[in-house]
Formats: C-alpha cells, structure tokens, sequence
C-alpha cells in the first residue's frame, strides 16, 4: 500500500505516546542546546562592540565568562537530548518489534503460507532498525527547528522586520523546501532499494539453506552471478541515493551562504539609511550565519529520511494487513465430542480444492484419509484447525460451528502433526516443550517415549539438552518428525491431527510410530492422513478423497 509521507510521519509519531514526556524534556533540552550554541557567537560580536567602543549591554569581562557558562551547557545539554531521543528511539524499536509478531502471529497461517521470509526478515530487521533515524535523529530536531528559529526570527526582528523576513524565509528554504523538493526526487529510488533490499535477503537465504544442492549440481557460479547482480543493482540505487544528498548538501551550504550574505547586505542599507545602529549590522548577521544548525540537520535528513519512509511504509504494511481468519475470543468454549465435515468446499483462489465433502471423526476412532498428492487431504486437517475458513459447507467440534468457537479452546482440543516440523535453534526438551511450555521433564520424557525417540535421544552427548541447530538441521527428517509427534503427545488434546506423520520414515521405525499410536490413542479421537497403505492400518476407518471428494 502506498501512503503519503505526511500519512507515514503521522502513524509513526502516533507510537510515541506512551513515551511523550521524555520526548517534550529532550526537546526542550535541544532547544537551550542550540540557543548556547548560537548565543556564544552572538556574545562574540558584543565582545567586539564593546572593544570598538560601542554600548553594549554586556561587557567583555560578561561575555567571556558567558561563552565558557554557555560551551559547558552547549556539551551538557547535547548529550542529555542524544541519550534521552536514542533511549525513546531503542524503546520504540522494541515496541515496534512486538507489534509487527503479534501481527504476524494473527496473520498466520493464512496469509504467511508462501510469503517471502527473506523479505519478512528485512523488515522485521532492518526496516525496524532504520527507523531509529526517525525516531532519535527526525520528531525532536524537527520541533527544536522549528522553536530555535521562531526565537531567533523575533531577536533579529527587535531589530527591524524586514530582517527577520529575511531570517524566516532562510530557515523555511533550509529547513522546509529544499528537504521536501529532495525528499520527492528520490522517494521512489528510496522505495525501490528497500524493496530489493528484501528481495537480496530472501535470494541469499535460499543460497545458504540450499548450499548443499548448489555444490552437487554445479550451480555455484549461476547462483554467484545472481548474488553479483542484485548487488550491483542495490549499488545503483545507493548511488542514485548518495547523488541526491550530494545535491542536498551543496544547495543547503548554497541557501545558507545565499541568505547570510542576504542579511549582511540588508542590514547594511538599513545601517545606511539610518534605520538601525552598527549593532544591529553586526549582530543579525552573526545570528543569521550561527543559526542555521537546526534546520541544516532537517536538509541532512531528507535522504536518510528516503529510506526511513520506504521502511516505514513496509512496516506499516504488516500492521495494517488483515487477516483471512480472525481469532475468537467472545464465542463458546466446548469439550470434544467428535467432528465433522458437512458439504465442505474451499477454493485457494480460482483452484477448487475440496468440493461437498462430508466426513465425520467419532469420538475414540483413528479415521484414515488417503488419496493422491493435492487431492485435498492436507488442506482438510487445517481446515479442521480453522487455519482457513470454508467457502461454503460447515466444520463442527462437538456439533458447535469451527467459527463460533473461541480460538484459544480450538487450539486445546486439537494437537496438529504437519508433514514438516519446524524445530527451534534451543534444546531438544525445549522444541518438545512447545507444545507445553510448563511441562516436567518427566512429562517431556514420557511423550518422546510414546513417540520412539527417547532411546535415540539418550544416544545423545547431552541428552535432553542438546542443541538441534538452525531448522533442526543436525537431524534427520524422521528424527524431527518423530519429535513432532512428541509434542502432539505432550500436548494431550483430545483430537490429534497427523499429516504424513511417518513419511520421513523407513518401514522398521513406521511400524514402531504406529504402533506407539495405537497404543496411545486410546480416549482420542485421531485424523490419520497418508498416502502409504501401510500407514492405514492403524484406521478403525479409511477414507479416499480423489480431487476433492470422496471416492
């Protein structure tokens, strides 16, 4: 979704509600930062009035001691409004962090099932990441520049107003126009990098998880050649980005110059046509040329402020997404008494996968379904969990509508085997404990036993506590799939879903895991799904779904 800058801006201000307060203390704080800053020079030119014999209202003497009170304030000061918009900016981060999962939580699985996780990793990383320019380096500069220049506009007009005229239209071109003309030139470049950027990740992902195939096949030099390309793709853009702020840098320094020399000469036919004092001359001009800081860190900003947007839109993109299946909390908590399927029919796009399907699953039965690749057998378990809703049709728990439970007690009546179990990078214990967060070791013990890992685990240096990898790659399928199975057993749900639950398995272990389910299905109700024949022997009773239906 495309939104305006001035959209973007709002929306993320917005999040800085709750930290309000110390966002105001390090504005003011930059405010009397800068005032130190421009009033030491200011004070300069009163020294040198003074010296050349003008009256001044502070001495050479005041002003010395002046400058040194103000340089340590100016020191002070700095720090205090960096340490307090970078602790609001780390802060914010991290709340950003835990909005953008728990939007990803309510999306899932739905809407993430073939997203790209390179991509999503880019903008949970570094998407999240940039917007610390925002928050730490653009909301308070933004109010310092615009409070410091307000002042300084009134100080040079005790003066006279056509030199404060002068004063507000520099600060606007610095501080204003010349950002926002900047800002539009290289607004798309600045979304197109971040847009290759996720797709950078997700390209160099795959290389590494496929690193194995990549070597066996000879791909290495094909898959180099595409990590070059995106490379100097993405350099372009850096370089389209880094031309835009050479430019923003050289017509900033321009206007500045531009409108110092301005104030000199303005000041300087007002001092002769009598309309101000020596003073008047000398002292606008120095404040003039000291005072651009703050709106010269609003120039500097547009460019990084480029991506910042870009980032901020794709972050803004996860948050506002809607989810397929919303979650129910205010419906009805049911005990299970069976299932069933009732005229069932689902579609992913114009693809009809199930067509008036009708099954029910007894209470205390293993209901065997099987049927060929993309038959719908899969897409029926998770139809069943209310990953998706049905198009038409009804899916019932204990003769209650799947949509009118409460989420939270669907998720306890079902336990769901996929055909690939996601490990975690944590101990075996821990990746069995999922399905159980408080579970005792010994309750963690006793399910692997039910699923037929418990002698190989224990094979392990570290037993329990040792470390699977990064996807679980230091096991095998079947030894992940079995772990998998643990969980649903430790979970304890009433109706346990199984896709494929031995397809990683050889003939010797299957018949193991089958009869450990057997055995331990008693007082459950089980959704058994394989195309392997062996597999359904364990089924009270089997169904074929052939494109869609039953056959």
């Amino acid at each position: 979704m495309k939104r305006s800058n001035v959209k973007i801006v709002g929306r993320l201000i917005g999040l800085v509600k709750p930290l309000l307060p110390l966002m105001l203390l390090a504005i003011l704080m930059g405010v009397l930062g800068y005032l130190c800053s421009i009033f030491i020079t200011i004070f300069g030119g009163y020294a040198l009035l003074d010296l050349l014999g003008y009256a001044t209202p502070l001495s050479v003497s005041t002003v010395f001691i002046c400058v040194i009170l103000f340089a340590v304030l100016r020191g002070v000061l700095r720090y205090a409004e960096q340490y307090s918009n970078h602790n609001i900016a780390f802060r914010l981060l991290a709340l950003i962090r835990d909005q953008v999962f728990r939007a990803l939580r309510r999306l899932s699985p739905a809407k993430l099932e073939g997203r790209d996780k390179g991509n999503l990793i880019s903008i949970i990383t570094s998407d999240i990441e940039l917007l610390e320019v925002f928050y730490a380096h653009t909301i308070s500069p933004v109010v310092i520049a615009f409070v410091v220049s307000l002042l300084m506009v009134l100080l040079i007009g005790q003066f006279h107003w056509a030199l404060a005229l002068i004063a507000l239209l520099g600060y606007l071109t610095v501080g204003v126009v010349l950002p926002v003309i900047t800002s539009k030139l290289g607004r798309e470049t600045g979304a197109q990098y971040r847009r290759e950027f996720g797709g950078m990740n997700s390209y160099f992902l795959d290389s590494l998880r496929g690193l194995k195939e990549i070597i066996q096949y000879g791909q290495g030099a094909r898959r180099l050649a595409g990590i070059g390309a995106r490379t100097d793709s993405l350099g372009k853009k850096q370089k389209q980005l880094s031309w835009y702020e050479g430019l923003t840098g050289a017509l900033t320094n321009g206007a500045i110059l531009l409108f110092s020399v301005g104030m000199l000469f303005a000041s300087a036919g007002l001092y002769a046509g009598g309309a101000i004092g020596f003073d008047g001359v000398l002292i606008c001009t120095i404040a003039m040329m000291g005072s651009f800081g703050p709106v010269t860190a609003l120039a500097n900003l547009a460019n990084n402020l480029l991506q910042t947007f870009a980032s901020g839109n794709r972050v803004l993109d996860i948050l506002d997404e809607q989810p397929v299946v919303e979650e129910i909390t205010g419906g009805a908590d049911v005990p299970f008494e069976g299932a069933e399927c009732r005229n069932l029919s689902f579609a992913y796009g114009e693809e009809t996968i199930l067509d008036r399907l009708s099954l029910s699953f007894p209470q205390n039965q293993i209901i065997g379904i099987t049927g060929k690749s993309g038959s719908g057998k899969s897409t029926l378990l998770k139809l069943l969990m209310r990953f998706w809703d049905a198009d038409s049709g009804k899916v019932e728990i204990s003769g209650q509508e799947v949509r009118e439970i409460n989420t939270g007690c669907l998720r306890r009546l079902e336990s769901f085997v996929t055909q690939e179990t996601q490990l975690f990078h944590d101990t075996i214990e821990n990746n069995v404990k999922v399905a159980k967060l408080d579970a005792t070791h010994e309750e963690v013990v006793l399910a692997c036993k039910k699923a037929s890992i418990h002698d190989f685990i224990l094979t392990l240096p570290n037993g329990y506590d040792t470390n699977v990898g990064e996807l679980g790659d230091s096991l095998s399928g079947g030894e992940r799939q079995r772990i998998g199975i643990a969980r649903a057993f430790l979970h304890d749900a009433p109706f346990i879903l199984l896709d494929e639950p031995t397809s990683n398995l050889d003939s010797l272990n299957e018949a193991v895991i089958l009869k450990a389910l057997r055995e331990q299905s008693g007082g459950k109700t089980v959704a058994l799904v394989s195309h392997r024949r062996s597999t359904m022997g364990i089924a009270d009773v089997t169904y074929s779904v052939e494109n869609g239906r039953l056959s």
